[in-house]
């Protein structure tokens, strides 16, 4: 009797923690409110104006309290977006990547502090190079995308190993020795998502959806690379950039195969995970739970990394952190490639979440996190600055930089533009006449224009908002 008594108490026990952990992961709340109506009114005016196209999902404590659907998700067929059509989440990715490596680590199969080449012999010659380096961005290593430019045969989609070919085979030199500096790497989590393929004996995608996607039930999440390993992925929002030629949206296989869009496809680890609103508000409860990991390891996840012994930079594993005396501590990450351009930010201390789904690479279109940040703390939401075309083209032309680097800022899409790579530029988003913030990095980034006493333009400032530091560059006569 005592054995059949035990005997279902743990059954009880067993089917209470399982049916808790479906409500955990399946079922979310929906409660409107004030915000829920402020938030409303936000979108429904960056619609008037053509800047906002995909999904957006706000929540406090779990519940939701916004989410909807602006635009198509196929522009040939007028599919239109909905709650559940999936994105491709761009460098989002790279905390699921963060996850895997810190999972590895935590079943003994790795060490932050192992050297690179234990389990990629091909990079040998890079010195020093752990996997915490890799992992916070201070690793040194160039960006692969601009190898790639040079040295890739365009006709032909990449892989991770072929990346890492090309660096075993010409050995471009790094920016700085491992751990002096900070600088955001997608060649970094490349080879983070091949160490996580070698060490666990499968690909990228089954370690993903074996470790983390299947546990929380995250159903329509993916690794997907849609021009190397096509396959069918119902209710899926196609990305469209803007074709200066043609003056339209396009998808990117429109503009051949030498495109990087096209050509890099075939990479996993900073990037390809794709996901829709849902799914990612599982994945964001779970972080506050044991279920993946312990505590410990969030700790190491969310805090700031320390290099060159005392600097610190504003990234842990895979997501950015931010301190802020209004809004507590928040952790967050953009996205931006072939069309898309995501974002997800967690706010630890009051726990409120917001995740945004975008298939337009235009830059008319708007990420407004700061505003909705606003509306969740009841505060006051700046006015959205509009500048004319005119004001906009006074700021092109060719400036150099105090290291003697030319830099083209150039007008496109309605929006001013400046180049972050060879192969990649970003918009000036304008908070007035003569001040811009560049979109998707953060902390913020500032560009301030100082025009002479005709209004003439004679110089840029950069300013890293957090660290306050500053370079400048004179317009070219």
């Amino acid at each position: 009797m005592k054995k059949t008594l035990l005997a279902l108490i743990i059954l009880s026990v067993i089917t209470a923690c399982e049916q808790q952990k479906e409500k955990k992961y399946n079922e979310f709340e929906i409660v409107e409110n004030t915000k829920t109506k402020r938030l409303d009114s936000l979108f429904i005016e960056f619609r008037k104006y053509e800047e906002f196209s995909g999904n957006v999902l706000v929540a406090e404590n779990g519940k939701i309290v916004f989410q909807n659907s602006y635009g198509l998700a196929n522009e040939e067929t007028n599919q239109k977006l909905n709650t559940e059509t999936v994105f491709e989440l761009a460098s989002v990715s790279k905390q699921f990547t963060a996850m895997g490596i810190v999972q590895l680590h935590k079943d003994g199969k790795l060490s932050y502090n192992d050297l690179i080449d234990k389990y990629i012999p091909e990079l040998k010659n890079y010195k020093g190079i752990t996997i915490k380096n890799l992992l916070t961005h201070t690793s040194g290593l160039p960006d692969y995308m601009s190898v790639a430019d040079k040295k890739w045969n365009k006709s032909q989609i990449a892989t991770n190993d072929d990346i890492i070919s090309l660096f075993q085979e010409f050995e471009p030199e790094q920016e700085f020795e491992p751990g002096q500096d900070y600088a955001y790497s997608n060649t970094g989590y490349l080879i983070l998502g091949t160490i996580i393929e070698r060490v666990s004996g499968k690909s990228f995608e089954e370690y993903l959806n074996e470790k983390i996607f299947k546990p929380l039930e995250m159903k329509e999440t993916l690794v997907y690379r849609r021009r190397y390993e096509p396959k069918e992925v119902s209710n899926y929002a196609q990305g469209y950039i803007y074709s200066d030629s043609l003056n339209r949206r396009i998808l990117p296989d429109e503009n051949g195969k030498e495109n990087f869009y096209i050509y890099l496809d075939g990479i996993v680890g900073d990037g390809m995970v794709n996901s829709n609103l849902h799914d990612l508000l599982k994945w964001d409860r779970a972080l506050y739970t044991n279920y993946l990991i312990n505590e410990q390891d969030k700790n190491l996840i969310f805090s700031p990394n320390k290099y060159s012994d005392s600097l610190e930079t504003n990234y842990g594993f895979g997501w950015y952190i931010k301190k802020d005396t209004t809004y507590g501590k928040i952790v967050s990450h953009g996205g931006s490639w072939a069309g898309y351009s995501t974002y997800i930010e967690r706010h630890l201390v009051n726990d409120k979440t917001i995740i945004i789904l975008q298939n337009h690479g235009t830059r008319k279109i708007k990420m407004p996190y700061k505003q909705i940040q606003n509306i969740l703390y009841d505060l006051p939401v700046d006015k959205t600055v509009r500048l004319e075309d005119k004001t906009l083209k006074r700021y092109t032309g060719i400036y150099k930089e105090e290291n003697g680097k030319d830099v083209e800022l150039i007008f496109r899409e309605k929006s001013l533009w400046v180049p972050i790579s060879a192969t990649t530029k970003f918009p000036l988003i304008p908070i007035s006449e003569t001040k811009f913030r560049l979109y998707g990095f953060r902390p913020e980034v500032i560009y301030e224009f100082i025009l002479n006493d005709k209004g003439a333009v004679e110089s840029y400032r950069v300013i890293l908002k957090e660290t306050g530091v500053e370079r400048t560059a004179k317009i070219k006569e």
